[in-house]
């Protein structure tokens, strides 16, 4: 046979198994409609294994990876579309309805919210844009803006949670899942550094820079260049310019923003340090309840998969049978296990849709470790 004649068959196939599928996903609502009468779980392990071993037996050794995959893939599509057939309520899907049921026409244009640094520190700023006229109360230490708003010091709290160069801030994902916090607001600031020092001070006596890691990470290249240099961390970058304005020394500079150059009274050494015009940090505004305005357009979630093949692809494949549009996927390793990483997600959508609300409230059930960190939207 030719090529054309090859396809031919091929897409007389593909009908085929399009009319099959469609047949099996009536039969899998039918199945859904069962379990919910009889208040069964979807999910059912063993039948899902049963299944695959049979399949691998009709289909043979050379093929068993591939027929794996495809009915992994069935099964998880099968699955989706049950939960959203039956929307079973759970903890998470209750949380949800009463934060969209409890939701304001608009975000708060005042309030009483915790910042992590010193007045000049860019969480002020992204504050600022937030929030028309917040009352601020700054803390040393990201935990200590968790527990202020925990105790209801502070209504919110402003965090950074990743940058375009350095990263995400993966403290702040570890203290969002201890506390059980929401993000229920983001935005989006442009960050460009300077090297501060105190007036008069030339750019060759500076033997110790000082700032926050993430802005000594993104300033790495001037750094770099100055190989005798002692380089300090300390607790954020307006700190940073506020120390070196205290310190009386004439060998210090700090990697901070123009606007903390004027607040200190110190000197621009060099200007836009930064390695990347492009330079950004997203911040994010916590509570310690969800809340849902109306616009939002963008889901955050953590969760911890299984270490086998193919957990990650399952649960990307659900996601996408949404059409879910990922716009992060992040992993880290979690410290004192062996091979077991975290996952933290960001997707476009709404979970005011009945399906998103349903695999949401699904994947919470189903997995170990599995966080709704919110549902809000982000500002340019």
């Amino acid at each position: 046979m030719n090529s054309q004649e090859i396809r031919g068959k091929i897409d007389k196939i593909d009908s085929q198994m399009a009319d099959l599928f469609c047949q099996r996903m009536e039969l899998a609502a039918q199945i859904a409609k069962y379990k919910k009468e009889n208040n069964l779980p979807i999910f059912n392990s063993g039948r899902e294994r049963e299944v695959l071993s049979h399949m691998v037996d009709l289909c043979g050794e050379e093929l068993e990876g591939y027929i794996r995959v495809l009915y992994s893939t069935m099964f998880d599509v099968s699955r989706s579309y049950q939960h959203s057939l039956t929307a079973q309520e759970t903890e998470l899907t209750r949380r949800i309805d009463q934060s969209l049921a409890d939701a304001a026409d608009r975000f708060p244009t005042k309030a009483v919210v915790a910042c992590q640094g010193v007045e000049g520190a860019y969480s002020q700023l992204a504050c600022e844009k937030l929030f028309k006229t917040p009352s601020i109360v700054y803390f040393h230490h990201f935990d200590d803006v968790f527990h202020a708003v925990a105790k209801g010091l502070c209504q919110y709290g402003i965090l950074p949670i990743e940058n375009s160069s350095a990263g995400s801030v993966t403290a702040v994902y570890d203290l969002m899942k201890e506390y059980n916090f929401h993000i229920v607001r983001g935005i989006r600031l442009r960050v460009s550094h300077c090297l501060l020092a105190r007036p008069g001070v030339k750019m060759e006596q500076i033997r110790e820079v000082v700032s926050h890691e993430q802005a000594l990470n993104q300033c790495s290249k001037l750094l770099a260049s100055l190989p005798n240099v002692k380089i300090t961390v300390c607790e954020n970058t307006a700190a940073a310019a506020r120390l070196v304005a205290e310190s009386g020394r004439d060998d210090i500079a700090a990697l901070s923003s123009r606007g903390c150059a004027g607040l200190y009274g110190l000197k621009v050494l060099k200007d836009r340090v930064q390695n990347s015009d492009s330079n950004y940090t997203r911040f994010i505004c916590i509570s310690n309840k969800p809340e849902i305005y109306p616009g939002a357009d963008k889901i955050s979630l953590m969760a911890t998969l299984p270490h086998q093949p193919g957990s990650l692809y399952r649960l990307i494949t659900r996601f996408a049978s949404l059409e879910l549009n990922l716009t992060k996927l992040e992993s880290r390793p979690i410290p004192g296990s062996d091979f077991e990483f975290r996952f933290y997600f960001d997707l476009e959508g709404w979970v005011g849709d009945p399906a998103v609300k349903a695999l949401l409230g699904s994947l919470q059930e189903e997995m170990d470790e599995f966080v709704f960190l919110g549902n809000y939207s982000e500002v340019l």
